[in-house]
């Protein structure tokens, strides 16, 4: 593209900052250009951008600083001293008035969140500013502690303006960066922000086009036929801004549904193919459906706060139905005519009322069995499961799983082993997998389905068995029944090239569209 083109085709944008050099001009910060161009720092940002990727104007310099400054946080800790130094404080308080001083009393006087007092007592006593004594109690040993020092001199430093993070002393530096906002942990005192300063300069070819960008050189330039320019005749005497037509155009994100959820539509419309039925049920449900029609006895640890939410309001539902209730519990306490002896404890009918969200889809098919099911028959449901977990890339607190029974009189463990070897070909698109042995409370014999992540190794997609009577014969099913649960959104990682569950979910839309989607 020659010279009279190319300054044809610049954006107003462009012209405006290739103006701001002066003819005496060598370098322009961006300081100078922003002061020059009166444009706003995208704007700037933008429109350098273009012209450096024309080879109008190249990067002469480029400096890198990192400036400290304070947080929110930060200003409360001006106003009430930070935790290391509230905690000395507290701690000649209590010796004065002859009182011990506990983690619980500090964690009750809800001053700060228990990680930060948690951290300062470490640091306390690891430089050696604090004991604890006999019973937890806190002592201070006289000797100075510098990281509430440095602490109370970075907020002082930094109180009023930002500061440059290496023309701090190396102490101020370490504090600065050890209680900096990072990622997961925005409660922090300090912020640390990366700032790039840069000059420009014009390149030969952007010389001799900027010359052409000088105020008064040139005649006006419109980009838009308006109202006033038709009415009055004006667009007759004025030059109109060329189009490019060689210009890509934007592209234009059209809606789609989100590749996650193609991906259970498609679960779903396999299944279907294959003849199951649709099993639904609700996400707030009963321990008596979730777990004690299952066999999964009262006492189980799995009911503790750390795997299974309990519903605040209503804590309780109303009723369980007849004959459900009886049946299930004299499975538990004795068998019930199942041929098994059961849990031998006394079953608590009240605690069978109490609400949680699922943390497993066979409470479905619990409810399932209940409701007289076509004998034979296949049912499967896409069901939303809630339990307390470690996030990390193969968990989360909430899934999906696909949950499924069979009924008939030939059903058999065999038949079990080749659906579980179907599913993990034809829905996870796994190149390997395998079975292991394994228990639950409700089934017997009982395995998990384990497949190949390309880059992940071996990961577990979910258990399956065959139903123990002292689940179906209390709910009027005597035929046997093989079940199964699989995490779906495992599934999904391997069948559309994820390697982080919480990928699935990412508010980033160029990840979303760049998903691979692979059709069954």
């Amino acid at each position: 593209m020659d010279r009279s083109t190319l300054s044809e085709s610049l954006h107003p944008l462009e012209i405006q900052v290739l103006a701001a050099f002066s003819p005496s001009d060598h370098v322009l910060s961006d300081q100078h250009l922003h002061e020059r161009c009166q444009l706003d720092s995208s704007q700037l940002s933008m429109a350098v951008g273009w012209l450096v990727a024309k080879q109008l104007l190249e990067i002469k310099s480029e400096t890198v600083t990192f400036w400290v400054s304070l947080t929110d946080r930060g200003k409360e800790y001006l106003t009430r001293g930070s935790p290391p130094r509230w905690i000395l404080h507290m701690a000649e308080e209590a010796e004065q008035a002859g009182r011990h001083l506990t983690i619980p009393v500090l964690l009750d006087a809800g001053q700060f969140e228990p990680t930060e007092i948690s951290r300062a007592i470490g640091a306390l006593k690891k430089e050696g500013a604090i004991r604890l004594g006999a019973g937890g109690v806190i002592e201070r040993t006289g000797q100075p502690s510098p990281t509430a020092e440095a602490l109370e001199t970075l907020l002082e430093r930094v109180r009023d303006q930002a500061q440059d993070l290496l023309t701090l002393p190396s102490v101020l530096q370490a504090v600065a960066r050890q209680y900096a906002v990072k990622r997961g942990n925005p409660q922090e005192p300090f912020r640390i922000e990366e700032r790039i300063h840069r000059e420009y300069r014009l390149t030969p070819l952007g010389r001799s086009v900027a010359v052409a960008c000088q105020p008064g050189v040139g005649e006006e330039e419109i980009s838009q036929l308006t109202p006033e320019l038709l009415k009055d005749g004006a667009w007759r005497t004025k030059r109109f801004r060329k189009y490019t037509i060689q210009l890509r155009p934007p592209r234009t994100a059209v809606g789609r549904r989100h590749p996650y959820r193609e991906f259970l539509d498609q679960v779903k419309f396999k299944l279907i193919s294959m003849g199951f039925q649709e099993m639904r049920g609700p996400l707030v449900e009963t321990e008596f459906w979730d777990m004690d029609a299952l066999f999964m006895p009262q006492f189980h640890p799995a009911r503790a706060i750390h795997d299974v939410y309990f519903v605040k309001y209503p804590s309780h539902a109303g009723h369980i139905p007849e004959p459900f209730l009886s049946q299930v519990a004299a499975a538990h306490e004795h068998g019930g005519g199942t041929g098994s002896t059961g849990w031998r404890y006394t079953y608590d009918r009240e605690r069978a009322r109490r609400l949680i969200l699922r943390s497993q889809g066979t409470a479905v098919s619990a409810r399932t069995l209940a409701h007289h099911p076509a004998i034979p028959g296949k049912y499967f449901s896409i069901a939303r499961c809630f339990r307390y977990d470690q996030v990390d890339a193969t968990h989360a607190t909430d899934f999906f799983q696909v949950e499924g029974i069979v009924l008939g009189e030939d059903i058999t463990f065999r038949t079990l082993l080749g659906l579980l070897t179907l599913f993990a070909r034809e829905m996870a698109h796994a190149q390997e997998s395998r079975f292991l042995p394994a228990y639950f409370p409700f089934t017997e014999p009982s395995v998990e389905l384990h497949v190949r992540h390309p880059q992940l190794g071996w990961m577990e997609l979910g258990g399956a068995g065959l139903f123990r009577p002292e689940v179906t014969h209390p709910l009027g099913v005597t035929v046997p029944v093989i079940a199964w649960g699989l995490g779906l959104d495992r599934m999904a990682m391997i069948a559309l090239g994820l390697h982080d569950i919480r990928d699935l979910f990412t508010a980033d839309l160029e990840k979303i569209r760049s998903m691979r989607r692979r059709l069954f």
